[in-house]
């Protein structure tokens, strides 16, 4: 007996792809999801050819099925994603259909664990071992030292060797010392030590695959890509692990004259949007630890 087609995928995303299980069970679930719908809608079993005739209609409609779910905005566009994602894999073409708007609102921080998940998989998906570390080094230093992404790619091998300390040139050429916890520090000199192109002190520490400067859009381009596999919110930015840091920092009781030098800040006002932040994932906290709240 052939096996289930959202079976199959799943065994191509942990085989072919060296997905996560984590993510290998919720882009299963969007497709069983999928198939039963379709099933239902379009009266007949699904195939891959019946997948290659879905249309932005049967997409819309089981978009509509899953809002009957409650499934909110940011919800809707992982689903969206995931099942472009199915499509793809079952040689169908997905139909071009704008995905759900996604407020943009006061930064959410997201949580140590997938902060750590998301610079993993980004690193995973690297074609190279020394891009891999590249960018293992690159995400650390978002979250872990609350650099803005211009400021970690824009470092130069003069910052090498490493101390407990490094010196950050951000907006308005304002200088600021951050320290480095060990983890971001071995991350950085493990990338040092094999990358290609050397670490002169004058040349750009972190270099693209061709040897250029390392462009900013590739590691958003990278984060994009993992978030959506790892059903992240499209708020997951690089700029989201600074923010993630701030957040995290605050609620473990940091003054806000010490994060503002911290982050580079020209102003206290730019540094207490923070505490906007810690309060609403508090709120999202107890909301989710009491239902009726």
């Amino acid at each position: 007996m052939t096996e289930p087609l959202p079976l199959l995928y799943a065994h191509h995303l942990a085989r072919d792809r060296r997905r996560s299980a984590h993510t290998v069970r919720a882009y299963e679930a969007t497709a069983v999801r999928l198939v039963a719908f379709l099933q239902a809608h379009l009266g007949e079993a699904v195939t891959p050819e019946t997948l290659g005739r879905v249309s932005a209609a049967d997409l819309r409609a089981y978009l509509a099925h899953r809002r009957g779910d409650g499934l909110v905005n940011a919800s809707a566009a992982r689903e969206l994603s995931a099942v472009r994602g199915f499509l793809k894999w079952a040689g169908a073409e997905a139909p071009r259909l704008k995905g759900p708007r996604v407020k943009k609102g006061v930064p959410r921080p997201i949580a140590p664990h997938e902060a750590v998940a998301l610079a993993e998989l980004v690193s995973e998906e690297a074609s190279e071992p020394w891009i891999a570390a590249r960018d293992w080094a690159v995400l650390l230093l978002l979250y872990g030292a609350g650099l803005r992404i211009g400021e970690a790619v824009g470092l130069t091998g003069a910052v090498l060797p490493l101390g407990a300390t490094m010196s950050v040139t951000g907006k308005r050429d304002k200088t600021r010392i951050v320290p480095l916890l060990p983890q971001v520090r071995a991350a950085i000199e493990a990338y040092a030590a094999i990358t290609p192109w050397g670490t002169a002190r004058d040349a750009p520490l972190f270099r693209g695959a061709k040897g250029g400067p390392l462009p900013a859009g590739a590691i958003r381009k990278s984060v994009r890509s993992a978030r959506a596999a790892l059903g992240l919110s499209e708020r997951t930015t690089p700029h989201a692990l600074r923010h993630s840091f701030a957040t995290h920092l605050l609620g473990r009781g940091a003054d806000l004259r010490a994060l503002q030098e911290l982050l580079g800040h020209a102003s206290l006002s730019s540094t207490q949007i923070y505490t906007a932040v810690d309060a609403a994932h508090l709120l999202d906290v107890y909301r989710n630890a009491h239902p009726r709240a």
